[in-house]
């Protein structure tokens, strides 16, 4: 079982819980516009690796994890499903928090078997919904929602943690109707443990000039830290509305 890697952070602190082992996984199927690793973008290269490898390099520095755990994210992690779920199905058999980082982009439920596998050994998952409305998403990501929404739901059956992440992008996910309804979607989420509102920023630029690709958010600043608290008390305010109906 092989898996291609973009790189390793041994010391990530925003990740999930606790101090965590991170690694981001080659390949995405998405092109967000505002994307800060496009060099995750393509399959199959950079260094390939085993599980084994991973959980051994973890456990020589097992006591600085100790209240935290692996954490597998991209690119697109989903992408390379079968190795995510090997890799984790070793940790959960040496006690490891797990937690996967995705978009949801790649779930269809004729995959059912295999994603009920790869949740079997997930403690956690870190759901980043780009946009609530399914034609915005599209042309912010180059695909509609329908499956992240879906993977949500599934989650949901599957009673899996799920800490939402929304990065607010001034003049494009930044809407109160939207931002609202996003509020709504995840106020009906019965696994729902967090919320994080991520400010978008420019500090990937430099990749796509030295990858010879245009930027698409040249003109669009980054988001102060007092617009993103705004947009997250608009999507608190549809998460209790949502809550105070059910």
């Amino acid at each position: 079982m092989i898996g291609y890697i973009h790189s390793k952070e041994t010391f990530g602190t925003v990740d999930g819980p606790g101090i965590r082992y991170v690694l981001f996984l080659q390949g995405c199927p998405l092109r967000c516009s505002y994307c800060h690793n496009p060099d995750t973008w393509e399959f199959n290269k950079n260094s390939a690796v085993s599980p084994i490898e991973i959980i051994s390099e973890f456990n020589k520095n097992r006591s600085f994890y100790r209240n935290g755990g692996i954490t597998v994210t991209g690119g697109e992690p989903l992408a390379q499903l079968d190795f995510v779920t090997e890799l984790f199905r070793l940790a959960k058999s040496e006690n490891i928090h797990t937690c996967i980082d995705t978009s949801g982009i790649l779930y269809t439920e004729n995959l059912n078997s295999q994603f009920d596998e790869l949740i079997r050994y997930t403690d956690l998952v870190l759901l980043d919904i780009k946009h609530i409305n399914p034609e915005k998403h599209k042309i912010i990501t180059g695909k509609s929602n329908d499956n992240v929404l879906s993977f949500a739901r599934y989650l949901e059956s599957k009673n899996v943690p799920v800490w939402i992440r929304h990065v607010v992008v001034k003049g494009i996910t930044d809407s109160y109707d939207d931002l609202f309804k996003l509020g709504e979607f995840i106020g009906s989420l019965k696994n729902l443990k967090a919320i994080d509102v991520l400010p978008y920023h420019t500090m990937g630029v430099h990749k796509y000039r030295e990858l010879g690709l245009d930027y698409q958010l040249e003109d669009i600043p980054s988001l102060s830290k007092e617009d993103a608290i705004s947009a997250k008390k608009i999507i608190i305010s549809g998460i209790k509305k949502t809550k105070n109906f059910n």
